[in-house]
């Protein structure tokens, strides 16, 4: 079943393109980086052939880089392998309308190969697996992100002619929190809110941030992978509805020296049934009570400390981007410790709430991450907490910028070693996977150690 009523059934997006309402089917898939990939389809045809014969696209769409490049290194796409297919498969479940463009739905699809086994390598089937690993103990997962931006009052097309420096903020100081302040991004903000909302999204609401322009529009947590399909359905329609009002967004994690951007990951468990799993009725130990009734349960324990222990290995799925490292500063909001503490904000790992609502925030992605690889990494090294009867760490107290606690890779180099080394990755997701995002790095580090940047050129042109 659809996630709400706000969702098509197939047959809704039959009757609906019948009588002309709906003329454009989009089919996509979200890519390596994160994106929305695929084809709009004419309304008719996607009837007549697609539905009972789907559709095919070249199997690089999984092994380019950011500007679509085909790269050396990957196994399943290279001129020695031809560049072929793989194989569309609509999920029904995702139809929604896309009440931004004209006439429009979107259906959110799965890779297979050509006889019809998966492709382990895209990033929905590899949060699939992780969810399957769980359904196996009779769990599921709920999740939400918080997203954040910042927005300009330039276009795209001006800000790539200005090489995306001396753009103009929605904003011109801080406004986190501040009702006056989001009040001048409130068109944009709303449109956006409205959108995703009529799109299938349940909307909580929009905040102002630290950094000038920067704001956050959140959603209520939902199953894991509806929350991952909503983020990338999310950003695509953010920066489409920017782009018709002559404006732009960046989901960059860190845009200049201010204040990044942050996805905080929020993650609870549930059994089959409903059932609260991290929680127990009277707490399994008397350190954990907080006055509500319970603490915490030895499930919900372990979960985080195995997500503690394979922080550093798994740190690639959080932070994919050269840009990503950018991020972690002391003090600022952005963690550096691998610790955790109860609503402490210095910390990874942030755990918050109570009863039915107690969850843990992870505070290492960053507004360019990959929600079902992030979400993914998450529950393979919660799993392997629960499996091992991992024991969680004391709490951090205090500052944890200031503590000896173990901290996050500094680069992405170092988090690239770290992952394509690993043996916990490789049990959890496969030789396969690993070695395909470890490709994925080099690409990236070998793209950006070619570059000359800004910082070079300001530094040496007439000094050195």
């Amino acid at each position: 079943m659809p996630p709400n009523d706000r969702y098509l059934t197939l047959d809704d997006l039959r009757k609906r393109i019948e009588t002309g309402e709906i003329d454009t089917v989009v089919l996509a898939f979200t890519d390596m980086q994160g994106r929305l990939q695929g084809k709009r389809m004419h309304g008719q045809y996607f009837l007549d052939v697609v539905v009972e014969h789907g559709t095919e696209g070249c199997n690089y769409l999984l092994a380019v880089d950011i500007d679509m490049n085909t790269v050396d290194g990957y196994a399943i796409s290279s001129w020695e392998r031809g560049y072929g297919d793989m194989e569309f498969v609509p999920d029904w479940e995702t139809i929604r309308l896309l009440p931004h463009l004209p006439a429009t739905a979107l259906v959110q699809c799965d890779l297979v190969w050509l006889d019809h086994t998966p492709v382990v390598q895209s990033p929905r089937a590899i949060l699939r697996r992780q969810l399957e690993a769980l359904g196996e103990r009779n769990l599921v997962a709920l999740a939400g992100t918080e997203l954040e931006f910042i927005a300009f009052n330039t276009s795209y097309e001006d800000a790539t002619r200005l090489g995306h420096r001396g753009l103009e903020p929605v904003n011109q100081y801080n406004v986190d929190y501040s009702i006056l302040g989001t009040s001048r991004a409130e068109p944009l903000l709303r449109d956006i809110r409205n959108t995703m909302y009529a799109a299938g999204l349940d909307v909580e609401g929009a905040k102002g941030e630290c950094n000038l322009g920067q704001h956050e529009i959140g959603f209520l947590y939902a199953d894991a992978l509806v929350t991952a399909d909503n983020h990338s359905v999310y950003k695509t329609v953010a920066k489409e509805i920017a782009a018709q009002r002559g404006q732009a967004i960046t989901f960059m994690a860190k845009y200049n020296e201010r204040e990044g951007s942050s996805c905080h990951i929020h993650l609870s468990l549930r059994g089959k049934d409903g059932d609260v799993v991290f929680w127990d009725g009277a707490g399994h130990s008397d350190a954990h009570g907080d006055g509500h009734g319970g603490g915490r349960s030895a499930m919900y324990d372990s979960f985080v400390a195995g997500v503690l222990a394979t922080m550093r290995d798994f740190t690639l799925m959080y932070a994919p981007n050269v840009n990503s490292y950018k991020r972690f500063a002391d003090g600022s909001f952005a963690p550096t410790a691998i610790a955790w503490g109860e609503d402490n904000r210095t910390c990874a790992v942030r755990l918050v709430g109570h009863g039915p609502s107690a969850r843990m925030e992870n505070r290492v992605p960053g507004g360019d991450v990959n929600p079902y690889l992030a979400l993914a990494a998450m529950l393979a090294g919660g799993r392997h907490g629960i499996e091992q009867g991992l024991v969680l760490e004391p709490e951090q107290k205090g500052n944890a910028y200031h503590s000896d606690k173990p901290h996050v890779p500094h680069t992405l180099r170092e988090a690239r070693d770290a992952w394509a080394s690993s043996e916990l990755a490789r049990a959890a997701f496969g030789d396969d996977v690993v070695d395909h995002y470890t490709n994925m790095a080099d690409v990236e580090l070998k793209a950006f150690d070619a570059a000359v940047t800004d910082w070079e050129l300001q530094r040496s042109f007439e000094r050195m």
